[in-house]
C-alpha cells in the first residue's frame, strides 16, 4: 500500500517540530518521493545523523509502504 505524500510530512513535522518540509512525488505511484527538509535542531548533526532523524520519523515506513525517499536535509540559513 502507498503512502500519500501529506501523510510523510506529516510524520516528519511531527517528529521534528518547526522543520519546514517539501515532499515530491517522483513517479506518480506514491512509492516514490524526494524529500527537502530543513529543521533548526540538525544544526550540528551530522548528514547521517540528520538522514537517521527523518527516518526515524518515518516510523518504520521505509521499505514497507514507502519504497524510495530521495533525502535533502539542510538547516536553516
Amino acid at each position: 500500500m502507498a503512502m500519500e505524500g501529506k501523510e510523510i510530512e506529516r510524520l516528519i513535522k511531527d517528529a521534528l517540530p518547526g522543520a519546514q518540509v517539501i515532499i515530491i512525488d517522483l513517479a506518480g505511484d506514491g512509492d516514490h518521493y524526494a524529500a527537502k527538509v530543513s529543521a533548526e535542531v540538525f544544526r550540528g548533526k551530522s548528514k547521517v545523523q540528520q538522514h537517521q532523524m527523518v527516518y526515524a520519523a518515518l516510523q518504520g515506513e521505509m521499505g514497507g509502504a514507502l519504497h524510495a525517499l530521495a533525502l535533502e536535509t539542510s538547516v536553516p540559513a
